[in-house]
């Protein structure tokens, strides 16, 4: 082997000196070093800084290893610029307080885990993360420390649609429609995996009044999602529809939409009850319709309950009102209305009231009222008649709960069997139906 002893050798000519050709190998003995007084490319190894970073922020360059302190306040570590495939970074906790100020990454253009937002924060005391530099398409990768962890979690959004029990129809004699359960809907964004559990009650439709006491017919109970991290969501149950069996009874009851008013000799007309009780923005509900008794009238007609989409109709002349419409949603993948009120009722001769659109019972005569629709809110019939099963009120519809999220997020994690329609109607969301109370962990 020749061997070449000089103190310092430099290129003939320009500034480039090359050692060895293509496949050569050039080995550094033991015992050597190999000290680097400028700018060394092409290395693996990381320059270990031996100023301890302290301030709020921090620009890193390509192959270094980084000492951050975060006792005083947290670091926002931005990641160096136009990265090389095999580009490392070693960060690690100087004094364990990552626990209290974290270390957040700005990616300064490039992608983290494949995502590029959000920005990854580190807030594990004692933590060290090592990241190298895969390419374009997945960006950062860490390989220590992190090297499981997703520290770019993505988050998606949920519909919700929450529809109370509607109210049931009122009865003895001549009873008002009841008003529909509460529609309200939301959108929420924030879930991600293993992250939160949504907690479902669907309300029950209220029971129709009776022949005699109670001749008003039951408010339907309400529905609601909740859960950490959630808004909670209540719609308030349908009122009930008046009866005329006293005059404590003969007004409607105010819900999530209310019932229609009754009736009664000597005391007058029944009031509509109050819709979107208690209050929300947007509403979740209409007032029911009056009634209009009329002192040796045959008829005595009632008013119809409120619906999502309309109050309920007023009595008039020889004509029950009618339920008030419900409001349209096309949460499933399909249009589909929900929360109509109940019709009024008519004694003897005259026009009975129609169901609302959207689960809407109808009124009767010497019949029971007609049932609000099962799993739409709708409010139930009121039924007029003398007295014992010929005038029994309509019961409410129960309510339903519907969520509405992208295939790719659903969880599988449910409880209390809900329907489940993946690509709902061709629109790429998973849509869970529920009738009962139940859950869905993200």
């Amino acid at each position: 082997m020749s061997e070449v002893k000089v103190n310092k050798v430099s290129p003939r000519s320009g500034t480039g000196l090359q050692l060895g050709d293509s496949g050569d190998t050039i080995t550094i003995p033991s015992g050597a070093t190999l000290a680097n007084s400028g700018t060394a490319t092409g290395f693996a190894a990381i320059d270990w800084q031996a100023t301890v970073v302290t301030g709020a922020t921090h620009t890193a360059s390509a192959n270094q290893g980084i000492w951050i302190n975060t006792t005083s306040n947290a670091c926002n570590l931005t990641l160096p610029s136009s990265p090389s495939v095999g580009d490392q970074l070693i960060f690690s906790d100087f004094l364990r307080t990552w626990g209290s100020n974290a270390v957040t990454l700005t990616l300064n253009g490039s992608k983290f885990q494949g995502n590029t937002s959000p920005a990854p924060v580190y807030d594990t005391a004692g933590e060290t993360v090592h990241i190298v530099y895969s390419g374009s398409t997945q960006g950062w990768i860490p390989i220590n420390d992190g090297a499981v962890a997703l520290e770019t979690p993505q988050t998606y959004s949920i519909d919700f649609l929450v529809v109370a029990g509607g109210g049931g129809g009122g009865g003895c004699d001549h009873g008002g429609g009841g008003g529909a359960g509460g529609f309200r809907t939301s959108t929420q964004s924030g879930f991600g995996a293993g992250t939160n559990t949504v907690t479902v009650a669907v309300g029950n439709g209220g029971a129709g009044g009776t022949g005699s006491t109670p001749s008003r017919g039951v408010n339907g109970s309400d529905s609601s999602i909740s859960g950490t991290g959630i808004t909670t969501i209540t719609s308030t149950g349908g009122g009930g529809g008046g009866g005329n069996l006293s005059s404590s009874e003969i007004n409607g009851s105010n819900g999530g939409s209310g019932g229609g008013g009754a009736g009664i000799s000597g005391t007058g007309n029944g009031s509509g009850g109050s819709g979107n009780t208690p209050s929300t923005s947007p509403s979740q509900g209409n007032n029911g319709g009056n009634g209009n008794y009329t002192a040796g009238s045959p008829n005595y007609p009632t008013g119809g309950g409120g619906g999502a989409g309309a109050v309920g109709g007023a009595a008039v002349g020889s004509a029950a009102g009618n339920g008030g419409n419900g409001t349209a949603s096309s949460i499933t993948g399909s249009s589909v209305t929900y929360a109509g009120g109940g019709g009024g009722s008519i004694y003897t001769s005259g026009t009975q009231g129609t169901g609302g659109t959207g689960g809407g019972g109808a009124g009767k005569y010497n019949a029971t009222g007609t049932a609000g629709t099962a799993n739409t809110g709708g409010g139930g019939g009121g039924a007029s008649g003398v007295g014992g099963s010929n005038s029994v009120g309509g019961a409410g519809g129960s309510g339903v709960v519907i969520l509405s999220m992208p295939d790719a997020d659903y969880s599988t994690n449910v409880t209390g069997s809900p329907t489940v329609a993946t690509n709902a109607g061709g629109t790429g969301k998973t849509v869970l139906t529920f009738t009962g109370s139940g859950s869905y962990t993200t």
